[in-house]
């Protein structure tokens, strides 16, 4: 949603139309979950992109984590923005790119490369492997 203004314009006497951003609110457990996380650790922020090439949909499931190439350990997904969560679908247009951003627990701190891994009960889930870490833990894939 989009909230308009008519600013009237004092030097000129016109009338302009201006577009500004409503408020956003978030949910309070989220917000105080991710503030924590934030606080202890950190968190680990995906950006993702997927481009179709066909008409279709996707959709993320709250069983992705992304798993330590050394240890083994998982960290859950704690928030999507701009997918949609099993079993609800995000329509994909031919040609079109879906970006949308995943927001993870943070990784183990000896952790030098982890796989994202959509651990689903049937085929075709997101997988990207051998991600190298970084110091901010924030990461933009290309997910096929």
């Amino acid at each position: 949603m989009t909230v308009k203004n008519n600013i009237h314009s004092i030097r000129t006497g016109e009338k302009r139309s201006t577009t500004r951003a409503p408020a956003v609110k978030l949910d309070e457990k989220l917000k105080n979950e991710l503030l924590s996380q934030v606080l202890e650790e950190g968190i680990v922020i995906v950006h993702c992109t997927h481009t179709s090439v066909s008409y279709g949909a996707i959709r993320i499931w709250n069983t992705t984590v992304l798993v330590d190439r050394q240890s083994g350990s998982r960290s859950r997904l704690l928030h999507a923005l701009n997918i949609s969560i099993a079993p609800v679908w995000t329509e994909v247009f031919p040609g079109s790119a879906v970006r949308f951003t995943l927001i993870f627990a943070p990784l183990p701190r000896g952790c030098e490369s982890f796989d994202l891994f959509e651990d689903i009960p049937q085929a075709g889930g997101f997988f990207v492997e051998n991600i190298q870490r970084n110091r901010n833990d924030v990461y933009r894939l290309d997910i096929v």
